[in-house]
């Protein structure tokens, strides 16, 4: 199994603690932010950043859905990290200053892809198809903090 990786960044025209805040409120603004492809979300537990459990089902493609339980933890400032107790994906996402009043967003995802020609098709169009997704969330995430 080879690792699979996909990253999208976006600078927003929010600074970078509003910017993080937004994404770290669980209860209420991140389901906001979440395109079609995610469907049953529901906080389980906390709400807000470290601590928080969520769960979501992920449709990436017509076939493929993930049912996540993701841990969120915060290992260093303007960092989340959310990872899944059902597979080996990981999404870190990571909000720095880009400027007076503007941040950039860098959002990764790493999981264990398949063997064979599977993982070779994995590892070819998933990352893709993920970052369109997240490229999605980031568009609604800078209408939400725009002021």
């Amino acid at each position: 199994m080879a690792q699979v990786e996909a990253t999208t960044e976006q600078i927003i025209e929010a600074d970078a603690e509003t910017v993080f805040d937004a994404l770290a409120d669980y209860k209420d603004t991140r389901a906001k932010l979440l395109p079609d492809h995610f469907s049953e979300y529901q906080v389980r537990e906390g709400g807000d950043g470290e601590g928080t459990l969520v769960h979501w089902k992920l449709q990436a493609t017509s076939k493929r859905v993930r049912d996540c339980l993701l841990e969120v933890t915060e290992p260093t400032d303007g960092q989340l990290v959310e990872k899944d107790r059902n597979s080996s994906m990981v999404t870190t996402w990571t909000v720095t200053p880009a400027g007076a009043g503007r941040s950039r967003v860098v959002v990764t995802t790493v999981w264990n892809g398949a063997g064979g020609i599977g993982g070779f098709f994995e590892k070819t169009f998933a990352p893709k198809g993920l970052a369109r997704i997240y490229d999605a969330l980031l568009g609604k995430l800078a209408a939400e903090v725009a002021e």
